[in-house]
């Protein structure tokens, strides 16, 4: 558990947790710098810290390609990676500052679920 319930980012983990238990793994990610802000893993094997700094990567690449593609008046409101066994959404903040990085298992997890979950706590983020 690399978080604390005693500031904004570790309150968002919480929730998250609370509302997606059997979630692989969740953290709270500055956009600009890559900096996991809070996480945590059900799964020793997958760190969300380092999955927060190549998502980040992701994300300002898309930023980049939308850039170039002129779509003025758009945003990213989310991105889905879905592997074999995993969904791995990104959902930013409106500022697009920070983003939720969250991992589940697509036989434990339904992706409407888990896309509102993460709609109903990017809002928290400011």
């Amino acid at each position: 558990m690399a978080y604390s319930v005693n500031n904004p980012a570790g309150k968002v983990v919480q929730d998250v947790i609370t509302d997606l238990p059997s979630l692989t793994a969740v953290a709270v990610v500055d956009t600009t710098s890559g900096m996991s802000l809070a996480s945590h893993s059900n799964s020793p094997s997958l760190n969300p810290d380092t999955a927060a700094a190549y998502n980040t990567e992701v994300v300002k690449q898309k930023q980049k390609a939308m850039a170039a593609l002129k779509l003025t008046g758009e945003k990213i409101e989310d991105i889905l990676i879905s592997l074999t066994n995993q969904l791995h959404l990104i959902r930013l903040n409106d500022a697009g500052t920070k983003f939720i990085y969250l991992v589940v298992n697509t036989r434990d997890t339904n992706l409407a679920i888990a896309r509102d979950v993460l709609r109903t706590h990017a809002s928290q983020l400011s």
